[in-house]
């Protein structure tokens, strides 16, 4: 299942981010069943994490999920992600995720 990148970062600025923590979750997960050897964290405790520390934890989340998605990009983001969190853009990298996710054809199981 792909999804369109433009209304996500609409919905994520509709909802005043709620949208945003809902597809964190989503990408976390997807991460989690590409490579468990190097993610394997429930997107509920991501996001959960993120909201106790204010933010802090989306840079780490940000660095793993680089790590993480380096078998569908075969280039590690984890510091390009980091640089767009630390900025206030880690919208940015969710996105570049995205499109990573919906260039490569996943099987259904993993949504």
């Amino acid at each position: 299942m792909r999804k369109s990148i433009v209304v996500c970062i609409i919905l994520s600025i509709v909802t005043c981010g709620i949208y945003a923590l809902y597809w964190m979750t989503c990408i976390n997960n997807i991460a989690c069943r590409l490579n468990p050897k190097e993610w394997n964290t429930d997107g509920f405790l991501v996001v959960l994490f993120s909201i106790i520390t204010c933010g802090i934890y989306t840079v780490f989340w940000n660095y793993k999920m680089g790590r993480a998605l380096m078998v569908i990009s075969r280039t590690d983001r984890s510091v390009l992600y980091v640089l767009l969190s630390l900025f206030g853009l880690a919208i940015v990298s969710m996105a570049i995720m995205q499109d990573d996710l919906n260039q490569m054809e996943l099987p259904p199981h993993l949504y």
